[in-house]
């Protein structure tokens, strides 16, 4: 691989994560103002509109993108926005969801948009926490009410792309938790007090 191909990679990966960042800072603010939301981040997601409304496009990473992505996020429906950072569509039905037992219409709507490549984070409303699906599974949970939760986001970022939608399973439960002390539900990290643990295994 060509030195100008490595940059080129490094600057793709790069934006996604400061695309990934943007969204994660609405997404814990939306969480900490006891709203719900769902944003889609990635490309053939079947949707409908709930509403119609005259829309003009926009990127996260604009200026103040952060302040509107979070004012139309708690608009009911997900918000689809594109692997650029171009807010697509808000106020959206996902196609094709099917609700599970002892969850919400929103969080079936995750699952069903996430499937494909894609990515879905889920504020849940009762609970104040972002919840983040990759490839159809449930991959990692974020405590919107930890204390300077928000100065994280940069690197928790870094660590979803690392992580993928199979991390947690290939490497099993059993094995992270007692080495990191990290609270784990079934597959799925937790960000809490064990965040620098994870950092430096991901860094190791």
């Amino acid at each position: 691989m060509t030195n100008e191909k490595i940059k080129l990679n490094g600057n793709c990966e790069g934006k996604a994560k400061e695309i990934e960042r943007k969204i994660l800072d609405a997404a814990l603010e939306v969480c900490k103002k006891g709203e719900g939301a769902l944003f889609v981040i990635g490309e053939n997601v079947k949707y409908e509109k709930l509403i119609q409304y005259n829309f003009q496009p926009f990127n996260v990473l604009d200026k103040g993108g952060v302040k509107i992505l979070t004012g139309i996020a708690m608009i009911d429906g997900a918000v689809i926005i594109d692997k650029e950072g171009n807010v697509k569509e808000y106020a959206v039905l996902i196609k094709n969801s099917k609700a599970f037992m002892g969850y919400g219409t929103r969080h079936a709507a995750a699952i069903k948009a996430s499937q494909n490549g894609n990515t879905a984070i889920l504020c849940s409303e009762e609970e104040k926490k972002v919840k983040i699906f990759k490839n159809g599974k449930y991959v990692m949970q974020i405590d919107s009410l930890e204390k300077g939760i928000e100065k994280k986001t940069n690197h928790i970022a870094i660590m979803l792309e690392t992580l993928g939608a199979g991390l947690v399973g290939t490497v099993g439960a059993v094995t992270v938790a007692p080495t990191l002390g990290v609270a784990l539900l079934p597959g799925v990290i937790v960000f809490g007090g064990s965040y620098y643990a994870l950092k430096k295994f991901f860094k190791f």
